[in-house]
């Protein structure tokens, strides 16, 4: 399922397609929240990323009376360009431009799945206007992506999320980058800001043990771990209603 946007943004001179729902009959400022996508896992390829999240999105809208974004990062659904780490945290932090310039909320959250959370609290961490942040089946560092980057290169090209020959043109910087953002001490810098950490007690993709460390360095996370959960938390009902009464919460 390839994701339907409703609009888009442009970041680094790419466009990315995203889809914005606002609550019904609300005139005040709202909250806003942006939900990120992860690097795409198994069957499904890059363009397929962030497929259900509008559903999503208009769920969160009009249960919780919020602004509500998503998007699909440069490489992935209908979104142009190609992955690099760099290009993500960039496409993410205008992301919040995007939707503050949109609906002029009362405050930003960040809701990231896999990577996308890891990158949530990454930016979030040198934004102040990031309220708070919601991180599912997230890692706390990409350094097994950085530790064979030819090898991780290879597969993005294989399913999709790098598309264009001879990108990229600089392979060491694009493989610097793997190393450059550090979501466990990124979490250190985003705290007392809340933060909730979602995990599947059977996630064989990012092992548990990360989740702790991004609770320990925050100092103050609520660490949630899913029984009998793997690593696509998006479609736990269990793991959804968490995220749904956290952010319930946030509003006071």
């Amino acid at each position: 399922m390839v994701m339907n946007g409703n609009g888009a943004f442009v970041s680094g001179g790419l466009r990315l397609s995203r889809y914005l729902a606002r609550p019904s009959g609300r005139v005040e400022p709202c909250p806003a929240l942006i939900l990120a996508h992860g690097f795409p896992t198994g069957p499904l390829d890059a363009r397929q990323s962030a497929g259900t999240f509008p559903e999503l999105v208009d769920r969160m809208s009009h249960e919780l009376g919020w602004t509500a974004m998503t998007f699909t990062f440069r490489g992935c659904g209908q979104s142009e360009g190609d992955f690099s780490l760099q290009g993500w945290v960039d496409d993410l932090r205008l992301a919040v431009d995007h939707v503050i310039a949109e609906a002029s909320p009362s405050g930003v959250w960040l809701v990231g799945t896999g990577a996308g959370g890891s990158l949530g609290v990454c930016v979030g961490a040198d934004d102040p206007r990031v309220r708070g942040a919601a991180l599912l089946s997230s890692r706390s560092d990409f350094d097994d992506w950085a530790a064979q980057p030819r090898k991780f290169l290879d597969h993005a090209r294989e399913i999709g999320a790098v598309r264009t020959p001879g990108f990229p043109k600089a392979q060491d910087e694009w493989a610097r980058e793997l190393r450059r953002f550090r979501p466990v001490d990124a979490a250190r810098r985003f705290a007392p800001r809340p933060m909730l950490v979602l995990h599947g007690e059977d996630d064989d993709s990012v092992p548990p043990i990360e989740a702790r460390q991004l609770v320990a360095a925050h100092g103050a996370a609520e660490l949630r771990i899913i029984p009998g959960a793997g690593h696509r938390l998006r479609h736990d009902p269990r793991a959804i209603a968490i995220l749904l009464g956290w952010l319930d919460r946030q509003r006071s």
